[in-house]
């Protein structure tokens, strides 16, 4: 069963910067796509960020590119998501999540971290 644990969230100023880490139960990088996404009040969920199992293919959301980066410390089980020049449409309950390199649909989620930009 993965597990997956987010933390890093807070409430900040436009223009401002946040590090969103995942914390993942076991050694699994090497068997999920890693993802982050995010789901603002009275929304749908949508995609932010994505990590192949090797770590060197990454895919982001046209609306945080050339602003957010994913990463991740193998030997930590930890996934980052460093989110620089933040907007206020940023704001949305953050989530990592792990599917299977041959399915469609994220299979594990984990509970969310809640990010706040102001103007």
């Amino acid at each position: 069963q993965v597990q997956l644990v987010e933390s890093g969230g807070g409430a900040v100023q436009a223009g401002d910067s946040l590090r969103l880490s995942c914390a993942a139960s076991g050694r699994i990088f090497s068997q999920y796509v890693m993802g982050w996404f995010r789901q603002a009040s009275g929304k749908e969920r949508e995609f932010v960020a994505s990590m192949a199992r090797s770590g060197g293919s990454t895919n982001y959301a046209d609306s945080v590119k050339g602003r957010f980066t994913i990463s991740r410390d193998s030997a930590k089980n930890m996934m980052y998501l460093q989110m620089n020049s933040l907007k206020p449409e940023d704001t949305a309950v953050y989530y990592c999540g792990a599917r299977t390199p041959w399915g469609n649909e994220y299979n594990y989620w984990g509970q969310g971290t809640q990010v706040t930009v102001s103007s």
